[in-house]
């Protein structure tokens, strides 16, 4: 079988993005031809009238609904009970993914209000894990972002992050 109709049903059955090397795993083919199957892939359906697109997002490759459609798309998961996160919540958020790893301490320290509760909420959600502990006094967990935050987000990796209008200096006058 053809490697490009192989790659479009393993994306079509999978809600995770699959990266290229699982991919090559699962199908045996050599990396570089995965990677230029999908290339093929994006462009048959950058090109064509269709509503998807194969978007590469969270380190990974997955079929998605194109930008124009999905507005049509989302009615039919209006009724759909999905979570939307706080201000408070993107805030926190915003402060792990600029500056991980990073404190809760710290955290508090730009928001200046207690983080713990949304913390809890976002770990939950697997927008953020601990990564570590921090070789300081008391030995604090560090923060950082996760696989779901990116897919979440719709980011390939963190250096998608748009540039923060804030620079170090004026948010630690916060």
């Amino acid at each position: 079988m053809e490697l490009k109709p192989l790659l479009e049903a393993l994306l079509f059955v999978t809600e995770e993005p699959l990266p290229a090397d699982k991919l090559a795993g699962i199908t045996g083919a050599a990396l570089k031809d995965i990677r230029s199957c999908l290339a093929e892939l994006q462009q048959d359906y950058l090109v064509s009238d269709r509503g998807l697109q194969v978007m590469e997002v969270a380190r990974g490759f997955q079929l998605a609904t194109k930008p124009e459609v999905a507005p049509i798309v989302e009615k039919l998961f209006k009724e759909e009970n999905r979570y939307t996160l706080s201000q408070a919540a993107l805030e926190t958020l915003a402060i792990i993914a600029y500056r991980q790893p990073v404190t809760r301490v710290d955290m508090e320290a730009i928001r200046g209000v207690k983080v713990d509760g949304v913390l809890d909420t976002l770990l939950k959600r697997r927008f953020i894990r601990v990564t570590g502990r921090k070789d300081a006094a008391g030995r604090p967990m560090l923060y950082g972002t996760t696989r779901e935050f990116l897919q979440y987000f719709g980011l390939k990796d963190l250096s998608e992050l748009p540039s923060p209008s804030l620079t170090d200096r004026q948010m630690k006058g916060c």
